[in-house]
């Protein structure tokens, strides 16, 4: 067992209740109500991204795990793991098909999944970002938990009536991404990026949980009562990818969250969507934390995103640990 993270008494308590929505492995559960997560992401010059929150998702427990990308990038990514299911179904321009046409088959994977990541490695190309629009408006409609970050935010800066008001979604922007957002929806944080800055984006887009990522991470839906902060000990290499390990650990959180409130399992608790959507958020940044300060440990200023991966079910190990019914 690794050395324990520095850890504050608030978050030690978070942690005890993210351990309530984390399912036992039983012997009545069959393939897939363990998590089916997908990442929408992946084109022709980005291809690690996806792999990593995908990856993430897996390693953390999800049961199947789905890349949901263009061709080029599913022959480069399939290359990466025999462990994920790659759908070459996402295109860019120049493409003769509809983003209509495109989102069909996408949209159609939805009734099967637990919850959906978009934005790793998607890119601005034009039909890419009207395609998951499409993607992100089905979603809405069939009420799937959505995890949001790199250019799927920059859609939002866009068009930020696609998420308002929807609190199954989490956003997970960095200092830069948080404050174009910000400016998109006309809130002025005054440079605050922290407790009041956070809960102003989180109300100006009607609810949905903000993560934003730095040395502390900052968690909120506008409320006083779920607006926390994720300040594990972490890294000190800011290497790219490693918000791709949150992502994918969000996703997971979330399909487990969903196991809890439809009560597929003697559950502890009472707990509501909208505390357990805080804590999925939370938990998914107290382990990508964990992650880092693992990875900085061995590798140092060398570190890279792929280092996070590995550490994924260290990290889980060592803040959460298996229910024991998992273990018998």
């Amino acid at each position: 067992m690794p050395d324990q993270p520095e850890m504050s008494p608030a978050s030690k308590e978070l942690l005890k209740k993210v351990r309530m929505i984390v399912p036992p492995m039983l012997e009545k559960f069959h393939k897939g109500m363990l998590g089916r997560v997908a990442v929408i992401g992946g084109s022709e010059n980005y291809t690690g991204a996806p792999y990593f929150s995908a990856m993430a998702s897996a390693r953390l427990g999800a049961d199947l795990s789905h890349v949901i990308c263009t061709p080029p990038a599913a022959n480069v990514i399939k290359t990466y793991s025999p462990n994920l299911m790659v759908h070459p179904i996402m295109h860019e321009t120049p493409h003769p098909s509809s983003p209509s046409q495109i989102a069909t088959p996408v949209i159609a994977m939805l009734a099967h999944l637990h919850s959906l990541v978009i934005g790793p490695g998607l890119g601005r190309d034009a039909l890419m970002q009207s395609t998951v629009a499409q993607v992100i408006s089905a979603a809405r409609e069939r009420k799937i938990p959505l995890v949001l970050d790199a250019d799927a935010l920059w859609l939002i800066q866009q068009q930020p009536e696609l998420v308002k008001g929807y609190k199954e979604c989490v956003l997970t922007p960095n200092v830069v991404e948080f404050g174009r957002l910000a400016q998109a929806v006309g809130v002025d944080t005054q440079g605050d990026t922290g407790r009041k800055g956070c809960q102003a984006l989180a109300n100006a887009l009607g609810g949905v949980m903000v993560v934003r990522k730095g040395g502390v991470d900052w968690i909120s839906d506008g409320t006083d009562e779920r607006t926390v902060t994720g300040d594990g000990e972490g890294g000190r290499k800011r290497s790219g990818g490693q918000g791709d390990t949150l992502t994918g650990s969000i996703g997971t959180l979330l399909a487990w969250r969903n196991m809890y409130l439809d009560g597929a399992w003697d559950t502890e608790g009472a707990m509501g969507r909208e505390e357990t959507l805080m804590l999925a958020a939370w938990g998914g940044s107290a382990i990508t934390r964990e992650c880092s300060r693992l990875a900085f440990i061995e590798r140092g200023r060398s570190l890279q995103a792929s280092d996070l991966t590995d550490k994924v079910p260290i990290a889980f190990e060592t803040l959460i640990g298996e229910k024991e019914e998992s273990k018998l």
